[in-house]
């Protein structure tokens, strides 16, 4: 069903997918890691990641009224962790149903298959004369989307007090060094940061919540005053040349004209775990990079076995 994803966001259809992450065989494996997502992360879906379930559940209600906006009508998925939060207890604040209804609204369709009044083509052969321009308007969309996901998140903050930005800072405005994740990697990040500024080593954490599309700009100018930057994917892009975040966290600071270096790191595939230690490890590798302005090697694995 891979062809599917493509052809939903081709057809412009707001679906709203509830991604658990796990790892693509083979071997067999059914554990956390981001390659199905990485996978998919040009189809032309929006998505939107989680780390933990208070998340999750709140970007799946605004979902709905970003896919359905009149500007965006594209597919989206909520990426949560496999495992990690998707079979875990943990407390979270829910809304009243009626106040749910009320926020993602009705979707009401201008085109669709079963209108009577109008007969129209789902699907149809798109040769050299037009299929170009539908692939411009996708792109349009995924840029509208932008604004769209950033108006839903003030509405949302509005009913509930909880804030979501594109990213979360933490620790990030005075800092030196600082790494970059996604989901619930975030968490143990953020504790360890705790535990480096209690010794007076100014670490941060940026935590991307928006990875489609990417907020290239807004991330360049927050990251651009570091030493010393890692980039931290949950799957490799096996292209000899880093993970998919790393990727588009380095053109975003190239294009941006910020150069600060950028060290790759692969960890947690096939639900490995990602301790502490581990991301102390990063962080004390980041120390040294910023203190000697170099890197040996661009392209790490943390938590692998030697």
């Amino acid at each position: 069903m891979w062809e599917m994803i493509y052809i939903a966001s081709s057809l412009r259809l707001p679906i709203v997918m509830s991604l658990v992450n796990r790892a693509v065989s083979g071997p067999l494996n059914i554990h956390c890691d981001h390659s199905d997502a990485m996978g998919a992360r040009d189809s032309g879906w929006i998505m939107l990641f989680s780390e933990n379930n208070q998340e999750a559940y709140d970007n799946l209600i605004m979902a709905h009224r970003i896919a359905e906006h009149k500007d965006v009508l594209l597919p989206l998925m909520v990426c949560q962790d496999g495992f990690i939060t998707s079979h875990s207890i943990e407390n979270i604040e829910l809304i009243e149903d009626d106040k749910v209804k009320e926020f993602v609204g009705t979707y009401q369709p201008e085109h669709y298959l079963l209108n009577e009044k109008e007969q129209i083509a789902v699907g149809p052969l798109d040769v050299q004369s037009y299929l170009f321009e539908h692939k411009y308007q996708q792109a349009e969309a995924m840029r509208n989307a932008k604004k769209v996901i950033a108006d839903v998140a003030k509405d949302f903050e509005k009913m509930t007090g909880r804030k979501y930005s594109f990213f979360e800072e933490y620790m990030l405005e005075d800092a030196d060094i600082a790494i970059v994740c996604m989901n619930s990697t975030a968490g143990t990040a953020k504790t360890v940061v705790d535990e480096l500024r209690a010794n007076g080593v100014k670490a941060g954490l940026l935590k991307v919540r928006m990875f489609r599309p990417f907020p290239t700009e807004e991330i360049a100018n927050s990251l651009g005053h570091l030493k010393a930057i890692a980039v931290m994917d949950r799957s490799d892009s096996l292209n000899g040349a880093g993970g998919a975040l790393f990727e588009d966290v380095v053109s975003s600071m190239y294009v941006g004209q910020k150069q600060v270096p950028t060290v790759s790191y692969v960890y947690g595939i096939g639900g490995r775990d990602t301790t502490s230690k581990d991301i102390h490890e990063v962080y004390s590798y980041l120390q040294e990079v910023a203190d000697s302005g170099k890197i040996d090697n661009p392209y790490r694995y943390v938590g692998l076995r030697k």
